[in-house]
């Protein structure tokens, strides 16, 4: 009998919020590997709002999702069976592009080994994975931190955020962070070492930004876009960076994106505003994986994954990215803990 495999399905393009009728969970025999292809046992996937965008059919920086494709997903898990794929052994782990699935077959062209003795799986998708090459490259090579710059992080207890404010505190900056409620504030300051945390849900957003900010600030990194990204133009230093790596307040509209209406900040201040996607940076995720790993084992860098279980428990996962209710990383296991019967 052949082992069967749980496969979420994109079977409907949302219109504003994705629901439990975008998905359909399935249950289907694992083919026989063809020759050069290994077979993983998937353990985590990742949940990421760049998801809502993947799912629409418009030209971006990725192939749109076919409908009745198994929804796209990073992933870590454990190489189960290999036929004549010399890059990999039995029981090696791997993170990739497997999508959410229980089992993922792969020619292996889209995976990297990992090793679980150096970091938990989830931190695979985390810090040392995608949401912390992100960070790494979006604000180092895209805002450019220099020590003693004024840098604003928004959506700052979220996945990428929270690494960005990091790094920039290691590399000598001063962190202001705009998070959603008092624990998410809390957390960024008392955890994670951001000098400041402005409150958007509690707070006057620009009464705040004045306050800890008041020569303006130099580096914005944003992940939500609409009305703070606004606010954040009407703050900027001479020769600011803008890093546009997300922009979730937006994802879910049925009408129009809200653009800026402060945009002539730019050129008053000769500023920047740069979109970062992270693929393009591919080459050099060995690079940042070294620096976030000596970090880490240095103590300077702290991740955090928030862990749920069950593939069945997907869509109201997946809302968590747009509720706010989540801490860190969003990280849904996959595995089934009964064993492996190949």
């Amino acid at each position: 009998m052949k082992n069967m495999n749980k496969q979420l399905k994109f079977v409907k393009r949302p219109i504003g919020e994705a629901d439990a009728s975008t998905w359909s969970l399935e249950t289907n025999p694992i083919p026989e590997l063809q020759e050069g292809e290994i077979l993983v046992k998937q353990h985590y996937v990742s949940l990421d709002p760049a998801m809502r965008g993947w799912m629409n059919d418009s030209k971006s920086y990725i192939e749109p999702m076919a409908i009745g494709s198994v929804m796209r997903s990073g992933a870590v898990g454990e190489v189960v069976a290999v036929n004549k794929n010399l890059n990999f052994k039995v029981g090696n782990y791997v993170a990739g592009f497997g999508g959410v699935q229980q089992y993922a077959i792969s020619d292996g062209k889209d995976l990297r080994n990992i090793d679980p003795k150096l970091a938990p799986l989830p931190t695979y998708l985390g810090t040392l994975g995608m949401t912390g090459m992100t960070a790494y490259f979006g604000i180092l090579e895209v805002g450019k931190i220099k020590e003693g710059d004024i840098v604003v992080v928004s959506g700052a207890a979220g996945a990428v955020g929270s690494i960005v404010g990091q790094i920039a505190k290691i590399k000598g900056c001063r962190v202001v962070g705009i998070a959603g409620g008092k624990e998410k504030c809390k957390y960024i300051l008392e955890e994670l070492g951001f000098d400041a945390a402005i409150d958007y849900k509690n707070e006057n957003v620009v009464t705040r930004l004045k306050e800890e900010c008041p020569k303006g600030l130099d580096v914005y990194f944003d992940n939500v876009g609409g009305e703070i990204l606004d606010i954040a133009l009407s703050k900027l230093r001479m020769h600011a960076r803008i890093v546009i790596c997300g922009a979730i307040s937006q994802y879910n509209n049925k009408t129009a994106i809200k653009g800026p209406s402060n945009y002539l900040s730019l050129l008053v201040n000769r500023a920047t505003m740069q979109g970062m996607v992270v693929f393009d940076y591919a080459q050099r995720y060995g690079e940042a994986a070294r620096a976030m790993g000596a970090w880490l084992a240095e103590g300077k860098l702290k991740g955090k994954e928030d862990i749920y279980e069950g593939i069945e428990n997907f869509p109201q996962t997946y809302k968590r990215l747009f509720t706010g209710e989540k801490l860190g990383k969003l990280v849904l296991k996959v595995v089934e803990d009964e064993g492996h019967t190949m």
